[in-house]
């Protein structure tokens, strides 16, 4: 019997499929998603609507999305890596001449009951994309100059289209997740290092630009890096935000205010409470202890994610569910930042949490796929 008849024949199939399901990183997805509707219950002066019964119904469909992902082989999705980028990467240009314009940005497309976001699913099929690549190419030739190029080139393409929109909290997004599937697949770390020497040149050509005709970044953006250098500069203005968020954050103490008793949200102080801003009601009313609690389901989530990847002998499903571990990650580690003032206030939002059609769909769907790496990995005898 060859290896690849004697493989197959650990991969479950049909029925069996079911029992190989990760329950437990469902029950934590699921969990998470309790608290944003929690809050969006909460942020609706205790009624579901007009945010917590949409987003519940939504969740319902990507959980049952993700299962049928899940069922569905994964060199299914290794073999559509490429498809999948090229479609996303056409609708960022498509976005560019006909994107639907909202809050100064043109980030989506309008289809009527809902408006995708295609940087959102570039998020995940430019994950696909790479751990497709890496898994094709041999592993001696993973650091080689030309080898590296062509990964780089195709994260830079998007982030490009992505940044003029603007949404710069995406580009960072698709950056990082891109850098660290590269890491992961064995990328020597000179290349990374020079990167980080370039982009502290690139910071300093960032501030050197500001008001002249080469100007790099939006005034809003700048405007942001005011605001999180020193927020009192323009406390009813650019810095309300953000002084409104740590009112919030430092309310709540240990164990809240209560729920529903939350004066930051209720009495509308507090900006965005149901977007990128939602964490602040969840500190104000369950103090620190609720903080902490959604973080630590956030990282038992990362966790059972990356243990199911280490435990995967097939490459391209290792690589895969690493990078949207990470970009899961990178969504909640931006956003907690950005609301608690460690970093400057970009426009992410709190995944599962935040209220949002797209973000949520997509990120369930990217779950799936980390669902079909779990199922169709090699295993031992049977």
């Amino acid at each position: 019997m060859s290896y690849l008849e004697s493989t197959l024949k650990t991969i479950p199939t049909g029925l069996s499929k079911v029992l190989y399901v990760n329950w437990a990183l469902v029950l934590l997805l699921a969990a998470a998603a309790s608290v944003g509707f929690l809050m969006l219950y909460s942020n609706a002066g205790g009624s579901f609507q007009p945010w917590a019964e949409p987003q519940m119904k939504r969740f319902a469909l990507g959980m049952v999305a993700m299962l049928m992902i899940g069922m569905v082989p994964i060199w299914f999705w290794r073999n559509i890596a490429g498809l999948a980028y090229i479609a996303s990467f056409t609708l960022l240009i498509f976005v560019e001449f006909f994107g639907h314009v909202g809050m100064g940005a043109q980030r989506w497309i309008d289809l009527g009951p809902i408006k995708l976001q295609p940087s959102e699913l570039m998020k995940i099929s430019l994950v696909m994309l790479l751990a497709a690549y890496y898994d094709w190419l041999d592993i001696d030739k993973v650091s080689k100059p030309l080898w590296v190029l062509i990964p780089v080139v195709l994260i830079l393409m998007p982030t490009a289209l992505v940044l003029k929109q603007p949404d710069l909290g995406t580009s960072i997004l698709l950056l990082a997740g891109g850098a660290i599937v590269m890491f992961a697949a064995g990328v020597s770390w000179w290349y990374f290092a020079a990167v980080a020497g370039i982009a502290v040149g690139l910071v300093g050509a960032v501030f050197a630009s500001r008001g002249t005709s080469w100007q790099l970044l939006k005034d809003y953006q700048f405007a942001r890096i005011d605001t999180f250098l020193d927020p009192s500069t323009d406390p009813l203005g650019a810095g309300y935000h953000i002084t409104q968020s740590k009112i919030a954050l430092g309310s709540g103490g240990w164990t809240g205010r209560g729920f529903m008793q939350g004066t930051q949200s209720r009495l509308n102080f507090l900006p965005e409470k149901h977007t990128d801003f939602i964490f602040t009601t969840l500190a104000e009313e369950f103090g620190f202890i609720g903080g902490i609690s959604l973080l630590a389901l956030y990282a038992g989530i990362v966790l059972f994610c990356l243990v199911s990847a280490m435990n995967n002998k097939d490459r391209f499903g290792a690589l895969v569910t690493i990078g949207i571990a990470a970009t899961f990650f990178l969504f909640f580690a931006v956003n907690m930042s950005m609301v608690m003032g460690l970093a400057p206030v970009v426009g992410v939002p709190l995944p599962l949490v935040s209220y949002g059609g797209s973000a949520m769909l997509v990120l369930l769907a990217a779950f799936g796929i980390v669902q079909s790496a779990h199922i169709h990995r090699p295993r031992g005898k049977r």
